[in-house]
């Protein structure tokens, strides 16, 4: 088992999977937006710019998987966009349901070192509140959601990197 999860982080179409996957939660984003008219909030924003280093992760793997260093910077980005990812995903779902009165809360404005907010408003500009509940699939929100979601994708790239290092272990 752990041979063929290890040989798949060198084949195209796991990593097509990766991006298709990160596209298809983008997506869904500007969906609940445009079409839905649900407000994102600045929170919301931030976890789509993680969402879309992991799609750039998986479109850095799609180019060339046996390419060693290509496939680092592909599993350092993913892996980096998880954390960011969850650790903010986790950071709005406590400002949704806060669990101290001293519970954090998010900014009106966006601090991105560039402004994408200006430069793409359809897709950056936040117009809603971080702790505005306005949507909510089987009793669970969006960033509860999303929370699942990171906690799936760093799970993979644990998997995928632990499986690395055991196929290499082995003579």
């Amino acid at each position: 088992m752990f041979r063929v999860l290890s040989h798949w982080a060198e084949l195209r179409w796991p990593w097509a999977l990766l991006a298709v996957s990160a596209l298809t939660l983008e997506l869904t984003a500007l969906f609940f937006q445009h079409v839905m008219k649900l407000d994102p909030c600045v929170m919301c924003v931030y976890e789509r710019v993680a969402t879309g280093g992991i799609l750039v992760a998986g479109l850095l793997g799609l180019i060339q998987p046996k390419l060693l260093w290509l496939r680092l910077m592909a599993y350092l980005l993913w892996g980096w966009s998880c954390i960011k990812g969850l650790l903010l995903a986790i950071e709005h779902v406590e400002i949704q349901f806060p669990s101290s009165p001293f519970s954090g809360s998010c900014p009106f404005f966006p601090e991105f070192w560039l402004p994408l907010e200006k430069w793409f408003p359809a897709l950056f500009n936040p117009t809603g509140l971080c702790d505005e509940i306005q949507w909510v699939f089987l009793g669970w929100t969006m960033p509860q959601w999303l929370v699942v979601c990171y906690v799936i994708y760093g799970g993979i790239l644990l998997a995928l990197l632990g499986s690395r290092m055991v196929v290499a272990k082995r003579p």
